[in-house]
């Protein structure tokens, strides 16, 4: 934590090759940060389940998930958080949910 505020580290998944991405969630884990992001969601693409597994393999013990980008069904955000994401950041949940609100009827 950066005093009593939280610490997120986005990470541009979609850009990086796998073995960066593990050289980022060491310099993320060693520098304390209390998040790890898989993107901003304004470059190629956004959270994968394979980036997802390999944070999770990757990260220390006090470092959290949030997947970003590509969540586009419940299934996609349970996927995500069966995977070890903490946090989810998607503009579509709200309309997934409403969407089923109104299909059970």
């Amino acid at each position: 934590m950066c005093g009593d505020k939280i610490l997120k580290v986005i990470i541009e998944t979609c850009l990086l090759s796998e073995d960066e991405k593990i050289k980022m969630c060491e310099l993320v884990t060693g520098a304390g940060a209390d998040y790890i992001k898989t993107s901003t969601g304004f470059s190629t693409g956004g959270a994968t389940r394979e980036d997802i597994k390999l944070f999770a393999a990757h990260i220390g013990p006090n470092v959290k998930i949030k997947a970003a980008g590509g969540i586009k069904s419940l299934q996609d955000a349970q996927d995500f958080i069966d995977l070890g994401a903490s946090r989810l950041g998607t503009s579509s949940i709200v309309k997934i949910l409403k969407k089923q609100e109104v299909e059970e009827y």
